[in-house]
């Protein structure tokens, strides 16, 4: 990924091995482009609960992501509730974080607007 293209309008591309897991120093350089977004499980993960005012546009905001991942090929753990959305992203194929998770961080912000 070129760092002069924005996060919100890269593509993923497929990361298998530990030799695409982001080391310590480029995960704290690529956090400000995700702003609101939290490193956990040891930075291994990154988290963020997007507030909705109710179960529709929850849902839809769901769906959207959904189809976003889709097209990627990379996919959220999702917790939906009623009126929020918590996102965590991680690769499991790197045993870790990988640029895919900050692209996709990145696409999940501009989706919610």
């Amino acid at each position: 990924m070129s760092d002069l293209i924005p996060l919100a309008q890269a593509h993923c591309i497929p990361r298998k091995g530990s030799e695409h897991r982001l080391h310590e120093g480029r995960v704290h350089e690529l956090m400000p482009e995700v702003a609101g977004w939290s490193l956990a499980e040891n930075g291994q993960a990154l988290t963020r609960t997007f507030r909705f005012p109710d179960y529709y546009r929850t849902m839809s905001f769901v769906n959207a992501l959904a189809h976003m991942a889709n097209r990627e090929d990379h996919h959220p753990d999702l917790g939906v509730h009623y009126d929020r959305c918590v996102v965590r992203y991680s690769t499991h194929d790197v045993g870790g974080l990988s640029e895919n998770d900050f692209i996709c961080a990145a696409r999940a912000d501009a989706i919610a607007g």
